[in-house]
């Protein structure tokens, strides 16, 4: 039945109503009993039991059709805007209900016994306190729901924030992958052009490698720094074989730090903008320097500014910027004093993730 699942309760309600109900019940059918029944002090104690089971009948019909009353609303007008008009059909039905349930039971009680008095204007006087704690009892259940309500949006805007930060973390991922292809593809081009068959062989090989990490870290939103550490790494392999020991990569990072967290391919966007953007040659070698700083992963080289400047979109540092500001509040930072380019990458924890 409709009115005792609990699953319903939960949904139309806003909680499982079972105790409150039962105590509320309980202590109403007393109450009324004592209101209702216009009693000589001499009634017997067995008149006063049954008066009460008489008020306690009609106290669970009320109770139970009111409540169903309030299902129905809020299954038909379930919405905030829908509220006021769910009070007032509520409180329509409690002036009809008590009354007319009064009567009834009256005439009930006054049928079982000859010594019950019924009187109207009597009956209108202890009518109004039930009534007001009738309207108290709605407006518990409405303030409850009106809550479980309240937290339900908060939580539907939260998943909805989720989804849409998600969205915007797997368009940047997937924006960093076409660009990383593309400059290997150069690197490739350059060695082909050396008329190196295997040297070729050998660098599509290990490009595949790197493909590979990609792709078993494109559902992730961050990693590792020992797992970044390798994929830029491998990265670096990669370039050597066009730049030689011209291309230098200083590693100075402390066992304790390979746990932290940043995000994908972060270090290696950086390894290939200041290889993009700088000289890298035998006479002026590049040589890029990646530390720990106070629980950040520096990433510094020397400004060697190519003297025919290629167009900046300065795409990959937006990229990674974007990232770590959809994931956590600690921001990236970019430093350029004229003689050395650094950005500092924040090391996280999982724990730092926005909720």
């Amino acid at each position: 039945m409709r009115l005792f699942n609990k699953e319903k309760r939960i949904k139309y309600l806003g909680f499982n109503d079972f105790w409150f109900a039962f105590v509320s019940i309980l202590i109403l059918s007393i109450v009324t009993c004592y209101l209702f029944s216009n009693f000589p002090k001499d009634i017997a104690f067995i008149e006063v039991f049954i008066s009460w089971l008489i008020s306690l009948f009609f106290t669970l019909f009320n109770w139970f059709f009111m409540r169903n009353v309030i299902i129905y609303l809020r299954k038909n007008y379930p919405s905030f805007h829908d509220t006021l008009k769910r009070i007032m059909i509520v409180f329509f039905f409690i002036i009809i209900s008590v009354p007319l349930i009064d009567y009834i039971g009256s005439m009930i009680i006054g049928s079982f016994f000859e010594n019950y008095h019924y009187n109207l204007f009597d009956r209108f006087k202890v009518l109004l306190p039930i009534i007001i704690i009738s309207v108290m009892i709605q407006a518990i259940y409405e303030a409850i729901y009106y809550h479980a309500m309240l937290k339900k949006s908060i939580r539907e805007e939260e998943q909805t924030k989720q989804v849409m930060v998600q969205a915007q973390l797997d368009a940047l991922r997937n924006q960093a992958q076409p660009h990383f292809f593309f400059n290997t593809l150069n690197t490739l081009r350059d060695i082909i052009d050396q008329n190196s068959k295997d040297e070729a062989k050998e660098f599509v090989d290990k490009l595949s490698g790197v493909y590979r990490f990609i792709l078993e870290s494109g559902n992730v939103n961050l990693i590792t720094l020992r797992d970044e550490l390798k994929f830029s790494q491998a990265y670096i392999h990669i370039q050597s074989e066009r730049f030689g020991d011209n291309l230098q990569v200083q590693w100075d990072i402390p066992e304790t730090a390979l746990d932290k967290m940043v995000v994908p391919m972060s270090i290696q966007l950086l390894l290939e903008n200041a290889i993009k953007h700088n000289v890298v040659s035998r006479s002026k070698p590049l040589i890029i320097e990646i530390s720990i700083k106070e629980n950040h992963v520096c990433v510094t080289n020397k400004i060697q500014a190519k003297s025919t400047k290629l167009p900046s979109t300065k795409l990959g540092l937006k990229n990674i910027e974007k990232r770590y500001a959809l994931i956590s509040n600690q921001p990236i930072e970019i430093k350029n004093d004229g003689e050395f380019f650094t950005v500092h990458l924040p090391l996280l924890n999982m724990s730092d993730q926005k909720k």
